[in-house]
């Protein structure tokens, strides 16, 4: 039979290891930020890079690199790091750009090249609106210039004392 010391032995052991397990247990009630890092950028960024871009042309779609080379002004590093709060999954997505001169040459990384790449900025042509041609839109006037509330004429000019 145990008696009362190892009783309380037992208990004691079996309290610190559900206290120190409670945490782990509990970890989904805990709220925790998602956390991105560096320059996001979408597909439809990417795809607007061509050829021949000069460098004040690649940081105007894509913004300011997060890093570049110290050595050479030449490389450019986009890198995007993003880690979920509440699965801890994590997404990293990085974007090298290459200049020679003041010229893109190269873009290698984890997006996808636009087809028309290749074809310098002044060759290419840009996406066209399908546009008719229209008419100004113009609201629609109001037929009179009357006031739409009509105010009373003597409450109007009547004028309260200063104290």
């Amino acid at each position: 039979m145990i008696n009362k010391k190892q009783s309380l032995t037992l208990l004691g052991a079996v309290a610190l290891s559900v206290s120190l397990s409670a945490c782990s247990v509990f970890d989904w009630l805990i709220y925790k930020p998602d956390i991105p890092q560096g320059n996001y950028m979408e597909q439809q960024q990417v795809e607007k890079l061509r050829i021949d871009m000069t460098k004040e042309q690649a940081e105007y779609i894509l913004g300011r690199p997060v890093l570049r080379d110290s050595f050479a002004d030449d490389t450019w590093y986009y890198v995007y790091h993003y880690k979920s709060g509440r699965d801890a999954s994590i997404t990293h997505k990085e974007l090298i750009l290459r200049f020679t001169g003041n010229k893109l040459t190269s873009v290698t990384g984890d997006y996808e090249l636009s087809k028309e790449f290749d074809t310098p900025l002044e060759q290419s042509k840009l996406p066209m609106a399908t546009t008719t041609e229209t008419t100004p839109l113009i609201p629609v006037q109001r037929p009179d210039e009357k006031p739409l509330v009509k105010e009373n004429q003597s409450e109007a000019q009547v004028q309260k004392p200063i104290k």
